[in-house]
């Protein structure tokens, strides 16, 4: 299973659904901007666009399937009310009305997709994401994870309101009944740490007999992690979820700035660090779905690539 939001988790997926179908994703219920902070506040429903990029990233590898998957990220123009929605986003929450069911819904987009695993949100209820931080010596609060995601500021600590949300039943199910748990790529804190936050999904982490794997971004990410560290990405982990167990940290050698610090933070969380190619060979900040399923099937085997130093860890 797969936890995040947005095109990290998209990614992640998009190379899980080449192993295996038995897939789920938890995601993010947090989004505040654009066609999902419209709908949210309109309709009082989860913000749909996060788990509408899920469900595309686990269409069926078919022409049903791909047209699908337009289809859910398509957006409309004018110059009316339509302008900027998703037609997944209108599908998802026309479901959810009809429905009178969350996770019922996201089950028949699914199964309309031919979707390779299931789609299921972190918590119960919208989420507000907020953030303390710090800008010259001096600390300020960020409000809304559209707001998070491009503070540029280093951030110290990241709270959700509500600050007890429930956790979706099935989603902490599916924790307890995983394999394995990838957390990331994607936006650290506003898509990744957020799950850590929820206190019943939290408490299935650190309890869940899965085994746990961290992928690490390609690159900080202009905004929210600026000038972040790999090394810093897994502090930041630690300090939001002190004593969760980590077994692997997957990375690209261009995100590894400093190999022994690295495996010194992988290390503090009891991982293995395995930095293997994983990004797009045409210079851009992508991971390759071929080459992350490839490196996941050597965690998940518990292989152990060389390190970039070439000593094995």
């Amino acid at each position: 299973m797969a936890l995040g939001g947005g095109h990290g988790l998209a990614a992640s997926l998009g190379a899980l659904r080449l192993l295996t179908d038995r897939l789920t994703a938890v995601v993010t219920v947090a989004d505040d901007g654009g066609s999902s902070g419209r709908l949210r506040d309109e309709l009082d429903v989860l913000p749909p666009g996060d788990l509408r990029m899920a469900l595309a990233a686990l269409c069926d590898d078919s022409e049903w399937g791909r047209t699908w998957s337009d289809l859910l990220q398509h957006r409309f123009a004018s110059g009316g009310e339509l302008d900027g929605h998703a037609m997944g986003n209108l599908l998802i929450v026309s479901l959810w009305e009809r429905l009178g069911d969350t996770v019922a819904g996201l089950d028949w987009v699914g199964r309309l997709l031919g979707a390779r695993g299931r789609v299921l949100p972190m918590a119960s209820v919208p989420l507000v994401v907020e953030a303390d931080v710090v800008d010259g010596g001096v600390s300020t609060t960020v409000v809304g994870q559209s707001s998070v995601a491009v503070c540029g500021s280093r951030i110290d600590t990241l709270r959700l309101h509500p600050a007890d949300p429930p956790a979706c039943p099935e989603a902490v199910r599916a924790v307890m009944e995983a394999d394995w748990v990838v957390m990331g790529p994607g936006s650290w804190y506003s898509s990744v740490l957020v799950h850590l936050l929820v206190p019943e999904l939290a408490a299935a982490l650190h309890a869940t007999p899965a085994r746990r794997c961290v992928t690490l971004n390609l690159s900080a990410e202009p905004g929210e992690t600026n000038g972040l560290t790999a090394s810093e990405h897994l502090v930041a982990l630690r300090r939001h979820a002190p004593g969760l167990r980590i077994d692997a940290v997957l990375a690209d050698p261009s995100a590894v700035e400093d190999a022994a610090e690295l495996r010194a933070a992988a290390r503090s969380l009891g991982a293995r660090l395995v930095v293997g190619q994983v990004a797009r060979g045409d210079g851009t900040l992508r991971h390759d779905p071929l080459r992350l399923a490839a490196a996941y099937r050597d965690v998940f085997e518990d292989r152990s690539p060389r390190d970039v130093d070439g000593a094995h860890d």
